[in-house]
């Protein structure tokens, strides 16, 4: 039986996962029993279009690159058009729910609503946004638990790198006494920048030209971005609730080339470091430029690469590395997560 999806946002995110499932769908399809059907999607700017029956993928991506309103698909007489995003949840028949809005990750919205639609209507979800999990995991956890639906948020930490499914699964059996990362790759991609000479500004500047960095850095340069993966961690690796603000969290503003040359002359380097610690009395975690041992595994990950260290209690260390964002990464965590979701269906079939 296929998955129905539909998609609530259809940014570059959205349509990387669609093109990957048109891409691999025969892939997919024998090696792992599952198929899609695109059924409906609900975008802010692009507007909305439902057929039960399913849509045309290759339509839908076609609109984009041309980028015209999704209100130009040609459909047939079932086709409707113009549901914004909650009644596409609630009124359409898709079972899982592609949630990829911009999110604020403050709040956690518009996304936290739509998660909370969709289960409340027995409907699964799969999400890229860091906002649901940071603030609000208990809680859906709790009703994706009480009405039968899958939850997926792979790509909530370092996009397609399996960051959250490596420790919960592979790791099984370990008790994960702290986790460090470098999980920021627009801080990592500067730091190594000024290493080789740039200022900060300029590394700043190169950032956003290759697109790492947006227009307002804030998030990243301040170590915003990495605390709420840090506190993602600390809920769901270590089952530990945290808050953004339980995260004592600091950037790397104030870190100059000759800081980092300073580093690199004592045998050292600067990184942007997140530490989520299990301690006697619960979980610790900060976010901080910390000066690291050249022979540290994390002291020379490169660029905008993102690592993670779990330090195991039976494994010891493990380290995973990857990229940590990029458009077809993060429509592949999806994709795990859509996988994950079919394996779980077709168990509970047999």
């Amino acid at each position: 039986m296929a998955v129905k999806l539909a998609f609530i946002g259809f940014g570059g995110v959205g349509q990387g996962l669609l093109q990957i499932l048109q891409d691999k769908k025969e892939k997919l399809k024998q090696e792992e029993g599952l198929e899609t059907i695109v059924v409906a999607v609900a975008d802010v700017m692009k507007g909305s279009v439902y057929d039960p029956e399913g849509l045309d993928a290759d339509q839908l991506l076609q609109l984009t690159r041309e980028k015209k309103p999704l209100d130009e698909y040609k459909g047939t007489a079932r086709t409707v058009f113009g549901l914004d995003s909650l009644e596409t949840i609630k009124e359409t028949n898709a079972d899982m729910i592609v949630e990829v809005t911009f999110t604020d990750v403050k709040t956690g919205q518009p996304a936290v609503d739509h998660c909370k639609a969709a289960f409340q209507a027995g409907k699964s979800v799969i999400t890229t946004n860091k906002g649901p999990v940071a603030v609000s995991y208990q809680e859906l956890s709790k009703m994706a638990e009480e009405n039968g639906a899958f939850w997926g948020f792979e790509g909530t930490v370092m996009s397609g790198t399996p960051a959250l499914r490596l420790p919960l699964e592979t790791l099984r059996g370990n008790s994960i006494e702290q986790i460090t990362g470098i999980l920021n790759g627009t801080t990592n991609y500067m730091l190594t920048e000024m290493e080789k000479g740039l200022s900060y500004e300029e590394a700043l500047s190169q950032a956003q030209a290759h697109g790492y960095a947006e227009a307002d850095p804030t998030s990243d340069v301040e170590g915003y971005d990495a605390r709420y993966k840090a506190v993602i961690l600390s809920n769901v690796v270590m089952n530990s609730p945290l808050q953004a603000s339980d995260v004592a969290c600091t950037g790397i503003t104030q870190i100059t080339q000759d800081m980092l040359t300073d580093a690199i002359e004592r045998g050292k380097r600067i990184r942007l470091v997140a530490k989520i610690t299990r301690t006697e009395t619960g979980v610790e975690a900060v976010v901080k430029p910390e000066e690291l041992d050249v022979s540290n595994q994390l002291a020379t990950v490169p660029g905008a690469t993102n690592a993670i260290l779990f330090d195991c209690d039976l494994a010891g260390p493990i380290l995973l590395t990857g990229a940590g964002a990029g458009l077809k990464e993060t429509g592949f965590s999806l994709l795990i997560d859509l996988i994950h979701f079919e394996r779980q269906r077709t168990a509970v079939r047999q």
